[in-house]
């Protein structure tokens, strides 16, 4: 009788209702959470050497890896323009495509997809082995505020970072699409150039990067923090929030990524 009773009806409906009052009360947690940072943005940022050192931490993970794949990334946008507008004559319009694809959708969302799984993952690993260790737990007993002390620094230095990087990541493809364009293939400097400064919008297209490149910072950062800040006090625990870090926040990043163009491109 036990086994019937086990896939009955009623135990399915019980297993369903409590696994979604518990993402339900996750969620709470989240924007309870999400809440108090942003109302310690104040104190925070009074206290910016501490933010300053986060921006410089959380940057130095990140810039090795995003330098060399904003690299290779515009070799790769180099090649397939080419041959992609020499079909119709546009060969001189490479610049222009450059430019744009990366600052407009791959320069944000590439960079935060790498400073997910490089500078989220480190995040993530350093507040659940604080927690683990009970060092959290000994800053409240001594009438510390973790979340202002330790988490809110970390959120706004990811949030400043992730703009930044998210620049380098650009200009770094941009030099790589004109090396393979100008410099391998042969396509007229002057053209690559003039093309990508007439064709540009500074507000319009650099202006969208840069809002996409912030949200997705708030979004990385504030996962990383808070999978670190809930993990289980103990190693298995701290593993799989840091596995839940990058898959959670490439989710997330993806599709604000398709909500923010669809807003973009209907202004």
């Amino acid at each position: 009788m036990s086994g019937p009773n086990r896939f009955s009806p009623a135990r399915q409906l019980s297993s369903l209702g409590f696994a979604l009052r518990r993402e339900l009360a996750e969620v709470g947690y989240a924007a309870r959470l999400m809440a108090r940072l942003l109302a310690l943005t104040g104190p925070a940022l009074a206290r910016f050497g501490l933010v300053r050192d986060q921006i410089f931490f959380l940057g130095n993970y990140s810039l090795a890896i995003i330098t060399v794949s904003g690299l290779f990334v515009g070799f790769v946008l180099g090649l397939q323009g080419y041959y992609t507008l020499q079909r119709y004559g546009s060969s001189s319009a490479l610049g222009l495509l450059v430019a744009l694809s990366l600052v407009r959708e791959l320069g944000p969302v590439v960079t935060a997809l790498l400073f997910a799984g490089r500078a989220g993952t480190a995040l993530t690993a350093e507040i659940g082995l604080m927690k683990a260790g009970e060092q959290l737990s000994a800053m409240e007993m001594m009438a510390v505020d973790p979340v202002r002390r330790i988490l809110a620094p970390r959120f706004w230095g990811g949030v400043i970072a992730m703009p930044l990087l998210a620049a380098v990541f650009s200009a770094v493809g941009i030099l790589g699409g004109w090396v393979v364009g100008v410099v391998m293939i042969g396509v007229d400097s002057g053209s690559f150039w003039s093309q990508m400064q007439s064709g540009v919008d500074v507000w319009r297209d650099v202006g969208n990067g840069v809002i996409k490149s912030f949200v997705f910072g708030v979004t990385v950062t504030f996962v990383a923090l808070h999978q670190g800040f809930e993990a289980q006090a103990t190693p298995e625990g701290v593993s799989r929030a840091t596995t839940r870090t990058v898959v959670v926040a490439s989710l997330a990043v993806l599709g604000l990524d398709f909500l923010l163009t669809a807003w973009m491109f209907s202004l």
